[in-house]
């Protein structure tokens, strides 16, 4: 008998009277209270085995998903096509579905070795490819602009808590122009842009932020300190070589108030689908 349990006549008895409640359906407080045993590393140990009853356990808010994943791998989905349909992870759902079968493969050995052996498009076959989806695109309207700028703050945007504010940071030029298009849209002055250009410090920097202020078409005193990320020799990195420009970070001062109307559109973007969707 541990000093723990020497502390009372008969541990053995007061586990039977424990047992006994937590079948009727008690739980641990109530048995606590119930028995007079204020020490929880002794009232588990009373309990040791038995199962709490259902109306203990917490719902758990992935309960409907991982019966809808397990669904879906019934049906012969793959992790990618569940991820998809569900928006959770890929670790979650294998975890999920671990115990179910594979789903049957829908080509056979031969056909996954003939579309691997087909040749691939010629550099001019993806050239009239792209100038073909970029005639599609056309002429953008303001509200079309004024939407696609929401979209990019939301999906690519900082979105700070508890102090709200407007910072974008991108590698690729052309989204930082497009950022860049939107804000002018909105009536935001060039004097409340401000820049940073954040990279490693084994890269070029120099070249970098002359980069950046040629792509931006800022001046001088809107760029601030660059911020320079510390070099690990283990890492192997992919964005390296003279192409590598780091990241741009640009800053809206006084920025709260158009963070919260961000917000508040894009609430508005998803509640019109939302009615198409019912519709």
């Amino acid at each position: 008998m541990t000093p723990e349990t020497s502390r009372y006549a008969d541990f053995e008895d007061l586990r039977s009277q424990a047992v006994a409640l937590r079948r009727e359906g008690l739980s641990l407080r109530q048995i606590r209270d119930r028995l007079q045993v204020h020490n929880n590393d002794l009232l588990h140990r009373l309990v040791k085995g038995e199962p709490p009853p259902d109306w203990t356990r917490r719902p758990n808010a992935k309960d409907d998903l991982r019966a809808r994943a397990r669904e879906l791998r019934l049906e012969g989905r793959t992790y990618d096509q569940i991820q998809v349909e569900l928006g959770c992870s890929k670790s979650s759902i294998s975890l999920w579905v671990r115990d179910l079968p594979k789903p049957e493969r829908k080509r056979t050995r031969e056909e996954a070795s003939a579309i691997a052996r087909r040749p691939r498009p010629t550099q001019e076959e993806l050239r009239q490819a792209k100038e073909s989806a970029m005639a599609e695109i056309g002429h953008i309207s303001n509200r079309e602009l004024f939407l696609l700028g929401v979209a990019l703050y939301q999906a690519e945007g900082a979105k700070p808590r508890p102090h709200p504010r407007i910072t974008f940071v991108n590698s690729d030029p052309d989204m930082i122009r497009l950022f860049l298009g939107w804000l002018r849209l909105l009536g935001v002055a060039e004097d409340r842009l401000r820049f940073f250009v954040q990279i490693h410090e084994s890269a070029d920097v120099a070249a970098a932020e002359e980069y950046w202020a040629s792509v931006v078409h800022a001046r001088p005193e809107q760029f601030g300190k660059t911020s320079l990320k510390r070099h690990n020799p283990q890492t192997n990195r992919k964005n390296v070589g003279d192409g590598y420009r780091g990241c741009l970070s640009v800053r809206v001062l006084q920025g709260a108030e158009l963070y919260r109307r961000i917000e508040a559109w894009w609430c508005g973007i998803v509640g019109a689908v939302d009615s198409i969707n019912r519709a």
